[in-house]
């Protein structure tokens, strides 16, 4: 059985300690960096020489404070060993939770640094079909309030949940393609070490299994996608409709005002020949015609439902 050692947080001598290999700089380098609070950490399985690095996120949606955070896991597989480095998200919750792996490796009575990383790459595929069933129902719960939440905050969580969508797909794409290095036999290993002695055969087909995880989970944030664009457009259609009830109205109105301004500005002319100036009546006639048109058009505009 491969020794398998978990690490949090750790130190430099630490990681020396668990993993006497001559680390490269930049491996070294990468395990010692917090997680980036954006995400922009690239997932990747490489080999270095007799060694293979590996980097995996998981996207951790936060329901109830509408936050997305990273859990990060750092691999180190060697023949006999597999080091596990696990960070501490910068939004200060827990690391990535290892009790599904350990149950899974305690069950078989081998279990190879391959292995270890299929279980920890596995639990990692089930986060991301976790997270794409979350946006689901943060997507769904738009659609129930499209109606009576006011403009700005569903503006708002149409925005952040667009800002989540992109940033869950800027992570598992990479991790599938990892992935699929594996599955394909791609991963770079170099002298010292063969891809059979980390991957062997049925680490491979293990891994195959995993793709498939992810691969659907990359489908269900596609339809995601579509059915936050569905939400989106249906919102622009409700703004563009009430704009045009808006200027409905108005133009109702200005009708309204229309006519009595057109007598006014008619017997507002000071011309000394106008018969209806010395009519006894003229004055009662305009106001009369002014009601009964102004009258006769908002019965029109509210059969029309204009007003």
């Amino acid at each position: 059985m491969a020794e398998w050692i978990d690490l949090i947080d750790p130190t430099d001598e630490q990681v020396r300690e668990a993993f006497p290999h001559e680390l490269e700089p930049s491996v070294l380098e990468a395990l010692m960096t917090p997680t980036d609070p954006d995400g922009r950490t690239r997932p990747s399985l490489r080999g270095h020489g007799d060694y293979v690095f590996g980097v995996l996120l998981l996207c951790v949606l936060d329901a109830e404070r509408d936050l997305l955070s990273y859990q990060e896991i750092d691999l180190l597989l060697s023949r006999e060993k597999a080091v596990m480095v696990r960070k501490t998200p910068p939004s200060g919750g827990p690391p990535f939770d290892l009790e599904n792996v350990q149950q899974a490796c305690s069950s078989r009575e081998q279990v190879s640094p391959g292995m270890v990383a299929y279980h920890v790459v596995d639990e990692v595929a089930e986060g991301y079909i976790d997270l794409a069933d979350g946006m689901d129902n943060e997507i769904d719960e738009l659609e129930e309030h499209i109606e009576d939440w006011s403009r700005d905050r569903l503006q708002g969580r149409v925005s952040t949940i667009r800002h989540d969508l992109l940033h869950i797909r800027r992570t598992l794409a990479p991790t599938r393609d990892a992935v699929r290095g594996v599955v394909d036999g791609r991963v770079d290993i170099r002298a010292g070490l063969l891809h059979r002695e980390v991957f062997p055969e049925e680490v491979e087909r293990a891994f195959g299994r995993v793709l498939d995880k992810l691969t659907r989970a990359t489908e269900s944030l596609e339809f995601a996608r579509d059915l936050l664009a569905g939400v989106r457009d249906y919102h622009a259609t409700q703004i563009a409709t009430d704009q045009n009830e808006v200027t409905k109205r108005l133009a109702a109105m200005a009708s309204l005002l229309l006519f009595p301004t057109f007598i006014v500005g008619v017997y507002g002319q000071n011309f000394d020949h106008m018969p209806e100036l010395h009519w006894r009546l003229g004055y009662a006639f305009s106001w009369g015609l002014i009601v009964l048109i102004t009258v006769a058009q908002l019965v029109f505009f509210r059969k029309r439902k204009w007003l």
